[in-house]
């Protein structure tokens, strides 16, 4: 196995220019004990960055010098030990999004061993459309999903044609049920309140030989949800979490209750009280090409970082 000496750094993107590199709080893999690995291969909202349409500042340069490291919100696993390699997210960027991740794998495969997905809104699941004919062509590819999420991929184009060629397996997951992957890695689903309208939408508990990951990059609001967050967190020792918006200011433009998101604002006062040590499992994700936090040079980036809060960056990397 080819092994890498990573260091895990914060590197969020200015709208205009590169942001200087900062360390997280995320310690290093000590190489010789690492069975698994989860990759950051993105942080952004579903429509990318620059937007479409968008002329505000935070657009305009980037359409004429595009960034690489803006990419759609996906975690990337992978078991060293034995091998496997697993995506989160089947997003626009999967093309360069898989890349990276056979690169950190050292697989000779292009495809995952698996693909998770959470919901059926543009940025978590359109991606797959790169395994059918027209592109890559890919085998018996196994896609994760709720039986929501099934149907309307059994059901619907173009998704339907990877099902009957078999470019995609779909595999049946359940809320709350575990998934033993390997020896080294579990993932267990779990419902979240969102716009539900072709699927369920779901979280993740990632859980690996040392250390757990919560994935939920989309949620309505806190408090719509039957389980409690702050105790979700005291479970798990990492959680990536949705950062959409920092709050409606930015957004003057669109009716915010149609796309409800807990405000970065609300998440941190809800928080306020925690011990600092788990604040620091906090790394907010999934963010709007508005979202300040974008910019780590920004006045609401400094702000999160002082109240011990991460800001999740493009080819972070964590142990499990």
């Amino acid at each position: 196995m080819k092994k890498y000496c990573i260091i895990p750094v914060l590197l969020i993107l200015a709208c205009s220019h590169k942001p200087k590199i900062e360390k997280s709080d995320v310690s290093s893999p000590i190489l010789d004990d690492v069975k698994v690995s989860l990759y950051i291969l993105g942080t952004v909202q579903d429509g990318g960055s620059p937007h479409i349409g968008c002329k505000k500042n935070c657009c305009s340069s980037l359409f004429e010098k595009p960034d690489s490291d803006r990419k759609v919100v996906s975690l990337g696993i992978v078991d060293h030990q034995n091998n496997k390699t697993y995506l989160f997210e089947a997003t626009p960027d999967i093309t360069s999004q898989l890349k990276l991740l056979k690169e950190f794998s050292n697989k000779y495969n292009e495809t995952p061993d698996g693909i998770f997905l959470t919901h059926a809104h543009i940025g978590h699941y359109t991606g797959l459309m790169y395994l059918g004919r027209e592109a890559l062509g890919s085998e018996r590819v196994p896609v994760y999903a709720m039986p929501k999420m099934r149907e309307f991929l059994n059901n619907n184009g173009p998704w339907n044609q990877l099902v009957q060629l078999k470019n995609i397996v779909l595999k049946e997951i359940d809320h709350q049920k575990n998934i033993s992957l390997t020896k080294n890695l579990s993932v267990a689903p779990f419902l979240v309140p969102h716009r539900d309208e072709y699927s369920e939408t779901v979280g993740y508990k990632i859980t690996g030989p040392t250390k757990s990951v919560l994935f939920i990059p989309d949620i309505d609001k806190w408090s719509k949800w039957e389980k409690n967050i702050i105790e979700e967190i005291k479970r798990v020792d990492y959680a990536f979490l949705d950062a959409t918006f920092f709050d409606g200011a930015e957004i003057d433009n669109r009716d915010i209750s149609e796309i409800p998101h807990p405000f970065i604002i609300e998440s941190m006062k809800l928080f306020k009280d925690l011990p600092v040590a788990e604040k620091k499992k906090i790394h907010f994700i999934h963010f709007n090409h508005t979202n300040p936090l974008l910019d780590l040079d920004s006045e609401q980036s400094k702000a999160v970082l002082e109240k011990h809060f991460n800001i999740a960056a493009f080819k972070q990397v964590i142990t499990l």
